[in-house]
């Protein structure tokens, strides 16, 4: 046991080392935690938006910025730093020609006039165009938005991130969107001098006065395609005002800049300040609102309705069945193999091979050993987001934070594997650093590595920004290598009597109340994973979470004491099964979500990501899920027999 210390310490150099070489020049830019401070600008101070990878809600490969023709910033383009998290999630925040002062609105200025699209560029931005890939830019880490009317409600608007590259009319041309018509939200500080602690520092918290000032609330798009006037453009330059009638009318519905192979195309853009009564703490709300609060509400008290339920059977269970047949075994002489064996319960006829050493043993510890890890993970991942410390405006912060706990986490995994296999051995510890070995390579590690090798060939293969860069991909298999180096039973085995159904229809069939009490946050979630919707009800998810761990324990405990009813004793991998069953069902939810909500997926690619990402999805919820169950079976198993004496 003393290598995991070792080999953990080693594990969280390596990651230390790959987030020192992606993470931002300054810890507020990569990450944000509850406390920090705005970005403060005084008139006319310069602003600068950036840009993000091109984002498909159909196509789930994620592209440059600038592998279209887009107009490049006169400095040349430059890669913002990115932390681990954006690299693995596929941003690529790069400089844009998109600059204003704070306060100075602009009529329409001239950005570029490319050069002739080419034929291969033309279908290169067609495609895109009939992908629906959305333009992304930022201005002080937030998201563009755009506003469009609701068609089966017109006086309702509908929000969304970034805008399309271009449009397809009816008449089947392709048209651009090559002006912008951008909105500045910002909020005046009052005069008063207000203090700030900043993050502490190597002798004590800095303070910095800041009076007044305009923070950035809001940044809003409208998108035109407009044809600009050959004369109002000739012999521009970048920035300077163009006296364009087109652009008077900015209309999204009206479109103008067709694209045609051999015709250069001329981009655009005006900005406009308008103050607001938001505050800065409160920018991020727009953007994180999320329907449902009552569906949400209404997946808590049916999880809390199937636990009271269950655990009503296991106190039934425990409090009266259990300690009656105690009682009815002290009255007939206190011994299993006793005169009166025939007059006893079934689970005490066993109580000599209960705890018999598994088919398998070292795969069940090392399956225990990882789920263990996901679920701390999980937990405490989703502790910290519920706490606020995970913001959205640090993006990759989540993603970055699961890999570090993960990483942590496999201390515990090995410690949980190694203690098993001793359980399992009767005491004895041969061979607990081959199982503390396997338990850092074997399934989830090596499964995931090459689920996630394969797919990142995929993205290599086809230029797509979701490609993780060579150093990190180095990186992520360092960490992989080194991750986490971590009673008596009767000689001959009881045989078990056979049964009129199968053991395993039972376990198949346990499943579905772990999966009743999650089922409608795993909506929401994969609509966030998929359909870039934001997630960030936290505290649900939470609470979820915790009803799911006492319905996986508790079903795995019915379980197990009705297999022990019946004098099988074979219940270590059926109380494993029993709670982990529920990845049937979310895989089957999965395929479910592809065929009935996914209808815009396009491509063998993305769907070969999707199948990817959703059975590491249900390996994961199978073992977190699954050594819960095992452990809870074994306590039970433990409380059970600790009363019955042994020959």
């Amino acid at each position: 046991m003393a290598m995991a210390p070792r080999s953990t310490f080693t594990a969280v150099s390596t990651l230390m080392f790959v987030l020192l070489i992606y993470s931002g020049r300054s810890p507020a830019a990569a990450f944000y935690l509850p406390g920090s401070y705005p970005h403060r600008y005084r008139p006319g101070d310069a602003l600068a938006a950036k840009v993000n990878s091109l984002t498909s809600p159909s196509s789930k490969l994620p592209y440059p910025y600038y592998s279209l023709p887009f107009c490049a910033p006169q400095d040349g383009v430059r890669r913002a730093a990115e932390s681990l998290g954006e690299l693995l999630l596929g941003d690529r925040i790069e400089t844009s020609p998109y600059r204003f002062s704070m306060l100075n609105n602009t009529a329409a200025l001239f950005l570029c006039r490319t050069d002739p699209v080419a034929p291969a560029a033309a279908e290169l931005i067609k495609s895109r165009i009939d992908d629906a890939y959305q333009v992304n830019l930022l201005l002080d880490t937030l998201p563009v938005v755009r506003y469009v009317k609701n068609p089966a409600a017109p006086d309702v608007l509908l929000r969304s991130t970034g805008f399309p590259v271009g449009v397809r009319a009816d008449d089947g041309e392709y048209y651009v969107y090559n002006h912008l018509r951008l909105t500045v939200l910002v909020n005046k500080q009052n005069g008063t001098t207000r203090v700030e602690a900043l993050m502490a520092t190597a002798d004590a918290a800095e303070l910095i006065s800041f009076a007044g000032g305009y923070t950035v609330i809001g940044f809003e798009v409208v998108p035109c395609s407009v044809d600009h006037d050959a004369a109002a453009v000739r012999g521009k330059k970048m920035y300077d005002e163009i006296a364009s009638k087109a652009t008077a009318g900015c209309d999204p519905s009206v479109v103008g800049m067709r694209l045609q192979d051999g015709r250069p195309l001329v981009f655009s853009y005006e900005v406009s300040f308008v103050e607001s009564s938001v505050e800065w703490p409160s920018r991020w709300d727009a953007y994180l609102e999320m329907g449902g609060a009552k569906v949400h509400w209404f997946s808590i008290l049916n999880s809390i309705v199937v636990v009271a339920f269950l655990a009503a059977i296991v106190l039934v269970i425990l409090l009266r069945t259990v300690r009656r047949d105690l009682a009815q075994y002290e009255e007939l002489g206190g011994e299993a193999g006793g005169a009166h064996a025939d007059e006893l319960a079934g689970w005490k006829l066993v109580a000599a091979d209960v705890f018999r050493e598994p088919s398998h043993p070292v795969l069940l510890c090392v399956l225990v050993g990882d789920g263990v890890r996901i679920l701390g993970m999980g937990v405490v991942t989703i502790l910290f987001a519920a706490l606020g410390f995970m913001s959205p405006a640090s993006r990759g912060a989540l993603v970055t934070g699961m890999l570090c706990l993960y990483l942590v986490m496999g201390a515990a995994a090995g410690y949980a594997a190694v203690s098993l296999w001793k359980t399992l051995r009767q005491g004895d510890t041969a061979g607990w650093r081959s199982v503390a070995w396997r338990s850092s390579f074997a399934v989830f590690p090596a499964v995931g590595f090459a689920v996630f090798t394969a797919l990142n060939c995929l993205l290599w293969y086809n230029g797509s920004t979701g490609a993780v860069p060579l150093l990190l991909f180095v990186g992520v298999l360092l960490l992989w290598l080194l991750v986490s180096h971590p009673v008596r039973t009767n000689k001959i085995a009881r045989q078990v009597p056979a049964a009129r159904c199968s053991p395993w229809v039972m376990v198949a069939a346990a499943g579905t109340l772990p999966f009743g009490t999650v089922f409608i946050e795993l909506f929401f979630i994969m609509s966030s994973l998929w359909l870039g919707m934001v997630y960030y009800v936290f505290g649900f998810l939470l609470v979820v979470m915790a009803l799911l761990v006492a319905v996986c324990a508790e079903v795995s405990v019915v379980l197990t004491y009705m297999g022990l009813c019946v004098e099988d004793w074979r219940w270590w991998w059926r109380a494993f099964f029993a709670s982990g069953s529920v990845a049937l069902y979310t895989l089957g939810y999965a395929v479910y979500y592809l065929v009935f909500d996914l209808h815009s997926l396009a491509g063998p690619v993305s769907a070969a990501l999707y199948v990817g990402y959703s059975l590491l999805m249900a390996l994961a919820v199978m073992l977190a899920t699954g050594a819960v169950g095992l452990a809870a079976s074994f306590c039970f198993v433990h409380y059970l027999f600790s009363s019955l004496k042994m020959d």
